[in-house]
């Protein structure tokens, strides 16, 4: 594997446990209760690391825009389906551009690997 491939394992990862961390916390019903809230932090806390790893190969900026872009959009699907929660026509036209800012930015930048 290649350290590029490995960085977006990590950043995979790293949205993947930042977006369980977030569904945790509507679960923690605002911090009271334990097993919710430990494993929200848990979830965070693997998330950060994940992400200081992606950005030992892919550029800060960029490894963050892909990580708050993607677990905007993957957090709004889980709101959806799990919590039930709707959105209205601006809300789903601004994460379309979310998507296709990261699109951008994965297909033309040249400022993805250090």
């Amino acid at each position: 594997m290649t350290s590029i491939q490995l960085a977006y394992l990590h950043l995979a990862t790293a949205i993947i446990c930042e977006v369980l961390g977030t569904s945790f916390l509507v679960k923690s019903e605002q911090f009271t209760r334990l097993t919710p809230t430990v494993l929200m932090a848990l979830l965070y806390a693997v998330s950060f690391y994940m992400l200081a790893q992606t950005v030992k190969t892919i550029t800060l900026g960029i490894a963050y825009a892909i990580w708050g872009g993607l677990g905007i959009v993957l957090t709004t699907m889980v709101g959806m389906v799990v919590f039930k929660q709707r959105l209205d026509p601006a809300a789903l036209v601004g994460i379309v551009m979310i998507v296709g800012g990261v699109v951008v930015m994965n297909l033309f930048s040249k400022s993805i690997g250090h």
